[in-house]
């Protein structure tokens, strides 16, 4: 009688693969007291992609049970994390024109960050009344009209562009500090409520692969 073997199987919410043959190793973190049969289980298919174009396939975590279940009765299965997960494949060879498109998307968004984000700042600075306010506080601090921009405009001009740095925790590409900067973190949710969302069409039309 063969004795019965633990193992743990984690699942993030979104794994990433390359090629279209979808090796149980590649979307779970496998943990067990013997490293050959986590080999084993590991090299286990799980799925395959028939085209070679970008596709998403949602999966059910009792499904991956049962497939170890059939190729190893012996191991006993503990799922730890997602309940269902999605698998997302983008074949690693890409087309001229993908990358074209790809720098021409790049481009699009950095163009309507830089005119919006400027057409913000006129609107914020006109709806504020910036150029009223700064007039009005040198004629009581000075009791003078001033001719020309002074301390106060150069200090606003200087402190906009290091406010909105700090804000971002970023400077070209490098991070001023460790943590997080706040686009990260609202594209992390972004991506979470995305996929919640992607699991939950695939379970309501009856495209996820399950037992």
């Amino acid at each position: 009688m063969s004795r019965e073997i633990t193992v743990f199987l984690q699942f993030d919410q979104c794994v990433l693969v390359k090629q279209n043959r979808v090796l149980l190793s590649e979307v779970a973190s496998i943990y067990g007291s013997e490293p050959a049969m986590r080999q084993k289980i590991g090299a286990l298919e799980l799925h395959r992609f028939p085209k070679e174009q970008k596709e998403k396939q949602v999966f059910s975590v009792m499904k991956v049970v049962e497939l170890i279940g059939r190729a190893y009765p012996e191991v006993t299965v503990t799922p730890v994390g997602e309940p269902d997960f999605i698998v997302e494949y983008k074949p690693e060879k890409k087309r001229k024109f993908e990358k074209a498109a790809e720098w021409c998307k790049t481009g699009f968004v950095a163009l309507a960050v830089f005119f919006g984000s400027a057409f913000t700042i006129v609107t914020f600075n006109k709806d504020a009344g910036v150029d009223e306010i700064f007039p009005m506080i040198y004629r009581l601090t000075e009791g003078a009209e001033r001719s020309g921009p002074g301390e106060l405009e150069i200090a606003y001009s200087l402190g906009l562009p290091l406010g909105i740095i700090l804000f971002f925790n970023h400077f070209l590409r490098k991070k001023i500090d460790s943590d997080p900067t706040p686009l990260q973190v609202q594209m992390r949710q972004y991506e979470k409520d995305v996929n919640a969302t992607i699991i939950e069409n695939a379970t309501r039309e009856g495209k996820k692969v399950d037992v």
